[in-house]
């Protein structure tokens, strides 16, 4: 890091805000924020404990490690002084047809953390700073909490980040900086009364107590879940084989979401002419070859194929 970056005057601070979002924008993010590296707000700390506590995160034992980390970003970098919050567009251009085996639209390109993570470093390089961190859903960090922060949008009803005017379709990540930079206020939440989110959970995942339980969340029993998936479960999938997007397709602000134009996440060819039949007689070398740098690899060939045969049986 640039001595003269890590102890900058209040106009270069400035200046300095303004360029790292610029180039953000430049990179292709749909928002970049910024907020203060601090200790987590009492409340957030508290509600994480007692949905530990309470085992929300179903089998997901890693989401008991590195609490300290979760509730202290700062013990993740040494003199952390700000943490810049992106947000990336993944709003698809084309769906696969509602007569085929579905799924969650973040799944349809490359896997975002290489492709978020790849721009944050991108970023680092144009500003000339050499000690950073890049993260993106890739280690214990609060990235909504922080997205927050950093004044980007709020916390719908969904636990999705909502960005006013654009909807919560993004990936969010945050490049870390021992800088101390002009930092954003936190947005107000504007989700109202609406509870369309809630309302249309097939699981009642989402309940209005605002916890999220895990252990009813389709996204998490088709993609984390190793073992087999509850019947009550499967007759609530419906033809979605991989995640799940009924909270946000009803959510008012994403009448306001635009197509992604991003290369990398635009979908194969392939897995827009992919049929049921196809899905069916899925083989592994197909498997690795329709997914071969794709997030979808997270869930295997065994656990797509439980997904498939769990529709195809119901």
């Amino acid at each position: 890091m640039n001595s003269k970056l890590s102890n900058n005057t209040i106009s270069e601070r400035s200046e300095l805000s303004q360029k790292i979002k610029a180039e953000a924008l430049s990179l292709g993010f749909s928002a970049c924020g910024i907020a203060k590296a601090e200790p987590v707000s009492a409340d957030v700390a508290d509600h994480l404990k007692k949905w530990l506590y309470n085992k929300y995160n179903a089998d997901m034992d890693y989401m008991n490690n590195y609490t300290d980390k979760r509730l202290d970003p700062r013990l993740l970098m040494d003199r952390l002084k700000s943490i810049v919050c992106v947000a990336l567009n993944y709003y698809p251009q084309k769906r696969i047809p509602d007569n085929e085996l579905q799924f969650a639209a973040y799944a349809y390109g490359n896997d975002y953390h290489d492709i978020v993570k790849s721009k944050l470093k991108l970023l680092a390089k144009k500003l000339g700073v050499t000690n950073y961190r890049a993260f993106c859903d890739s280690a214990p960090v609060l990235e909504r909490y922080w997205a927050v922060q950093s004044g980007i949008g709020w916390t719908g009803r969904n636990h999705q980040l909502i960005i006013p005017k654009a909807g919560s379709m993004f990936f969010l990540g945050e490049l870390f900086l021992d800088i101390e930079l002009d930092y954003d206020k936190p947005q107000i939440n504007r989700c109202g009364k609406c509870k369309a989110c809630i309302e249309v959970c097939p699981t009642h995942a989402i309940t209005a107590d605002k916890e999220i339980d895990a252990n009813l969340c389709l996204s998490y029993q088709t993609i984390e879940n190793r073992g087999p998936i509850p019947q009550n479960i499967t007759t609530a999938m419906g033809d979605t084989i991989y995640g799940c997007d009924k909270c946000q397709k009803v959510c008012p602000w994403n009448r306001f979401a635009v197509p992604t134009k991003e290369p990398e996440l635009q979908p194969k060819e392939e897995l827009m002419a992919m049929t049921k039949d196809k899905w069916y007689s899925l083989s592994e070398d197909d498997y690795k070859r329709l997914f071969k740098g794709s997030a979808v690899k997270r869930v295997k060939y065994t656990g797509l194929m439980r997904n498939i045969q769990a529709v195809k049986d119901k």
